[in-house]
């Protein structure tokens, strides 16, 4: 699945040029597909095909590394044939490439009789050879992420309704996440503690105001129309959503609650003003279990607009 970032703060830059953030990460009823079986025991290497041109489908693939470090960490030799369909854009803020690091780490472990435990999985996968992000998706699909992301604290289902609709935006521009922390500004960031953020959703879920994504000024400075499509989408358009927030680095930017004019007519207007790549309506979910992948349920699968 993808994520979204419920909120995003930025505490401070380390030494060694990265930073620690803090941030409640939940996952939603969009994403890629993954299919996995294993190879012959003669194989030598891991097939992995994508139905997106362009993907590199080496070892410089996410899916390959992870499957490179579940063997390392594992001892097991298995290879295996999957087949990666692609629906997460790319720069998109929404840990595609992350996501399915942590579902060939997951199907992997599986398909070799579960040699890992899913506490075992996430110590692991703590590496960032396979993303920052990709222990998140290993937890239950909530979770309180600190250090540069991959320190995950997991965080019981927040009070919100299942049915809660979230709409994600994807304008055609793309950012890199280093390009965004170049622009920066540390003496610009909120102040929040960001413990009371994760209270605050905890106790009223999405029910309130404390909306903040430390990375939006930033961004928005490296690409000024970004910023314009979230004030459409906040108030200018007059959809009347409940919460409005870019996800991660961007560029996504995600959407609460329906539109007062219908999910028709908001994708039309948006499209009418702003290139955009994608948009989908979807919810808020997570796995049933740390034994089981994340399911989507009929009810709240992702429907483009």
């Amino acid at each position: 699945p993808a994520k979204v970032n419920l909120f995003l703060r930025i505490i401070r830059r380390r030494p060694d040029g990265y930073h620690d953030l803090a941030s409640l990460f939940h996952t939603v009823s969009f994403g890629d597909k993954l299919d996995m079986e294993v190879l012959p025991a003669d194989a030598t290497r891991d097939e992995l095909e994508c139905n997106l041109p362009g993907v590199p489908v080496d070892d410089s693939n996410l899916v390959i590394r992870a499957l490179n470090l579940f063997r390392d960490r594992s001892g097991e030799t298995s290879r295996f044939r999957l087949r990666l369909e692609k629906s997460i854009p790319a720069q998109a803020g929404m840990g595609g490439g992350s996501s399915n690091a942590a579902a060939a780490f997951f199907g992997a472990n599986a398909l070799c009789g579960r040699p890992a435990s899913a506490a075992q999985l996430l110590q692991w996968a703590d590496d960032p050879v396979i993303g920052s992000d990709a222990t998140f998706f290993l937890s239950e699909g909530t979770a309180y992420c600190t250090g540069r992301g991959e320190i995950v604290t997991p965080v019981d289902p927040l009070p919100v309704r299942s049915d809660l609709p979230v709409y994600l935006v994807k304008p055609k521009v793309g950012l890199s996440t280093p390009k965004v922390f170049k622009a920066l500004d540390l003496e610009a960031l909120s102040t929040v503690d960001p413990e009371e953020l994760l209270d605050t959703f905890r106790e009223k879920g999405t029910s309130h105001s404390a909306w903040v994504n430390d990375l939006e000024k930033p961004a928005f400075v490296v690409e000024p129309g970004l910023g314009k499509l979230k004030a459409f989408l906040e108030s200018d358009g007059g959809f009347g959503f409940e919460a409005v927030l870019m996800s991660g680095s961007g560029t996504t930017i995600y959407c609460l609650g329906d539109p007062r004019c219908g999910a028709t007519s908001f994708a039309e207007a948006t499209r009418g003003q702003f290139e955009i790549e994608g948009i989908w309506r979807c919810n808020l979910m997570r796995r049933s279990s740390s034994e089981d992948w994340y399911a989507s349920p009929a009810a709240g699968a992702a429907a483009a607009l």
